[in-house]
């Protein structure tokens, strides 16, 4: 018995030294993972790498950024569409060869250029429209063959385009690009920490630009595509969807714009052939942009493209011509320096600083009011000459000019931080480069007929037509009403705001005095080839002569208001560039936007 418990006590010892012998083993081996990693940690890699290689790099289907809208909820960018996505993987693990051929046969491509074109991928991409790096929208014909077809590594899947063809607004809502540079300026917090890549995609132009913390806001969506070490896809897997959690993003930016008109207007204007110009189209009782238009085209998805443009020439300033006429008649009125049935005779020629009528031989007898319904230069010339370089400089500022008109807000409005531009390229424009040192006659009649210094954007000039309707009240025309979350809740709203000059209004007097004058331009003045139309319209048309690359060039203007009785839009047309005494192209254009607006 003694000895049977002697040799139970010793296999029980040598058990124990056993056990104690695996543990310490155990312990040395966490001790190695912990204060080893170089050696430790790429045992463990070797281990991951041979049962889950990899989460492919993440393909973006949805970047998150907030949308733009009409002032009646129809969109103006973001397009769900159907595409194809492929992801890497090892040649072999794609598929049978019929597979592949029916791929091929579907993408309309040849078979051994798609396996070339698959071995070739080395990162998750869509499949892209040649030259231009946009996934292919898939037609419905296409999902339905691409269903029975089983090629690993390629799926259909749901792609969000940012810009929606043929890009209503473009110039207005801007778009998006890389620019390192405005990185570290406008997110240097972001950038610093880490936050924020320096080719981070961000607004480049437009209201993308003037409201990107905003659209900035949402997460992206992203598609993943698993494989093991070997380049195989893992069975269960496949494709996982990581989406944002917060339901208030992405957000909405809710614009004035109706785009039924701004298409039907930008299909127009390219049918009469505008190719350098602008309208711009606004609510006569608001002053809220409806329409604005940019000549030539802006593709946002192909910045860059031959005869397109980026800058928005709604809102550069050029030179006006006779529409500054309204300024000049406004001012000689407010500083009582001549009335509207004052005479005045015109021989075609001012007799000094080289300046003559347009009208060969002159328009003979004639008041300053029907001088306005004919643009006489003369009659302009002479009462300009009368006013002081401020009194000319004050009244253009009563009518919203010299300065950006554009809705904007120098303090925060809700949860946007001061300042805000909407417009942030919008010129100012200029009356004078310089104020005179002493009284210059040849300037004040230059200056007087919308010659020499002056310059005037479409924007400003359209605004200008409201104030004059609405009795001499400036507003600051705005292209955005409201910001809401993605449950429709309201984050902020932008309301109408008054732009009053430092010195006052202009008189409800004048005002009328000027709807009066531009309603005898188009009943028996220079604007009569507008007569006929579904709306009675007033207005005033300019032409100013310019020098491009040392040619002699014309810009022709028209801007105006419709119906008469109570006017529902202020518009502003300019045709840039345009030869000499061609036809008024501004003319044209400004009926047949009036009739499409009329019609819808």
């Amino acid at each position: 018995m003694e000895r049977d418990a002697g040799t139970l006590r010793r296999r029980l010892t040598i058990l124990g030294v056993i056990i104690t012998l695996l543990f310490g083993l155990c312990i040395w081996r966490l001790g190695m993972i912990e204060l080893w990693p170089a050696s430790a940690h790429r045992a463990a890699a070797d281990v991951a790498k041979q049962s889950v290689a990899q989460r492919d790099s993440e393909l973006v289907i949805d970047s998150g950024r907030g949308d733009f809208v009409d002032r009646s909820g129809v969109s103006l960018t973001g397009e769900t569409i159907q595409a194809l996505a492929v992801f890497p993987l090892a040649s072999h693990a794609r598929g049978d060869k019929q597979q592949l051929e029916r791929l091929a046969a579907i993408l309309d491509v040849a078979g051994d250029w798609l396996q070339s074109y698959l071995a070739d991928v080395k990162e998750p991409v869509y499949w892209t429209l040649p030259g231009t790096g946009h996934p292919v929208a898939l037609s419905d014909e296409q999902i339905e063959k691409l269903a029975s077809v089983r090629v690993n590594g390629v799926r259909v899947v749901p792609y969000r385009l940012r810009y929606i063809a043929p890009y209503p607004a473009a110039h207005t809502l801007g778009f998006v690009s890389q620019h390192p540079e405005r990185v570290k300026t406008a997110y240097g917090h972001e950038y610093a920490s880490g936050a924020m890549k320096l080719n981070a995609v961000i607004g480049g132009a437009g209201l993308e630009l003037s409201l990107d913390r905003l659209l900035r806001g949402g997460k992206a969506t992203t598609l993943s595509y698993y494989t093991d070490a070997a380049g195989q896809p893992l069975s269960g897997l496949d494709l996982r969807v990581t989406g944002p959690v917060n339901p208030m993003y992405p957000l909405t930016v809710v614009t004035t714009l109706d785009a039924r008109l701004q298409s039907s207007i930008e299909q127009y204007v390219d049918q009469q052939g505008l190719k350098k110009g602008a309208v711009v189209v606004l609510d006569a009782a608001s002053g809220d942009i409806a329409a604005i238009v940019s000549r030539p085209t802006l593709n946002p998805e192909q910045i860059g493209l031959p005869g397109t443009d980026t800058a928005n020439r709604a809102l550069r300033a050029a030179e006006p011509g006779s529409i500054f006429k309204l300024v000049t008649e406004a001012a000689a009125l407010e500083a009582g320096v001549s009335k509207p049935n004052e005479p005045f005779r015109c021989t075609g020629e001012y007799g000094k600083y080289g300046l003559s009528d347009w009208k060969q031989g002159g328009h003979g007898e004639l008041t300053l009011r029907e001088g306005l319904a004919h643009s006489c230069n003369i009659v302009f010339a002479s009462i300009a000459e009368r006013l002081t370089p401020q009194q000319l400089l004050d009244t253009a500022d009563r009518l919203g000019l010299g300065r950006p008109a554009g809705w904007h807000s120098d303090h925060a409005v809700g949860p946007l931080a001061g300042p805000l531009r909407l417009l942030p390229e919008e010129e100012a424009g200029v009356i004078f480069k310089t104020m005179p040192a002493s009284y210059d006659g040849g300037l004040m009649a230059q200056t007087g007929i919308g010659q020499r210094d002056v310059r005037i954007s479409p924007l400003q000039a359209a605004n200008m037509i409201v104030s004059i309707v609405n009795q001499g009240r400036v507003l600051e025309p705005r292209v955005v009403s409201e910001i809401r979350y993605a449950n429709g809740q309201t984050l902020v709203k932008l309301p109408i705001q008054a732009a009053p000059a430092s010195k006052g209004r202009l008189s409800p007097a004048t005002a009328k005095e000027l709807i009066n004058g531009m309603e005898l331009v188009v009943k028996s003045g220079t604007g009569r080839s507008i007569q006929e139309g579904i709306w009675e319209a007033a207005g005033k048309s300019g032409t100013a002569e310019v020098v491009r690359d040392g040619e002699a060039r014309v810009n022709q203007w028209f801007i105006g208001y419709a119906p008469t009785g109570k006017p529902r839009y202020a518009v502003a047309v300019l045709a840039e560039d345009r030869p000499p005494n061609s036809a008024s192209q501004a003319k044209l254009l400004f009926r047949g936007i009036l009739d499409i607006a009329a019609g819808l």
